[in-house]
């Protein structure tokens, strides 16, 4: 027996939607989907290896439970190679919560929310000498 990978799961209320969106602001692409019209009840997406499974249940909203835990609530966390790449297509757009930081344990990760409720931490160049230190932000 080997483990090949274990796949995040998020309830949505329209699955269609949920893809749209992964696709056109994360750059995921879809694996497949269940029916093959909408609406649609299942649907996978990849970002190269790592992956992602939307259900759906109509009407259903994602509860907010990051008041529960001061310290971060994640539903996904994936790693990466070449984080600031990646931080720097998406520096500036709303659904960046976090920006790319260093942090204790050594990752650099930032995180988004998608308009779910999901929050996804992208991490990466964990022990890298690789100076990844960005520039003060320009103030609005």
């Amino acid at each position: 027996m080997r483990t090949l990978s274990a796949v995040p799961t998020f309830v949505v209320p329209d699955v269609a939607a949920a893809i749209q969106w992964y696709v056109g602001h994360l750059g995921f692409e879809l694996g497949g989907m269940f029916p093959a019209q909408e609406p649609y009840s299942y649907a996978s997406i990849h970002l190269g290896p790592a992956e992602i499974m939307f259900l759906r249940i109509a009407g259903y909203v994602k509860p907010d439970l990051s008041g529960l835990r001061l310290e971060g609530l994640w539903d996904a966390y994936i790693r990466v190679e070449g984080i600031r790449d990646l931080y720097e297509r998406f520096d500036g757009k709303d659904f960046v919560r976090m920006p790319l930081r260093k942090q204790p344990y050594g990752d650099w990760e930032f995180e988004v929310q998608d308009p779910f409720g999901y929050v996804l931490v992208f991490g990466g160049d964990y022990g890298s000498s690789i100076d990844c230190t960005l520039p003060p932000a320009n103030p609005a």
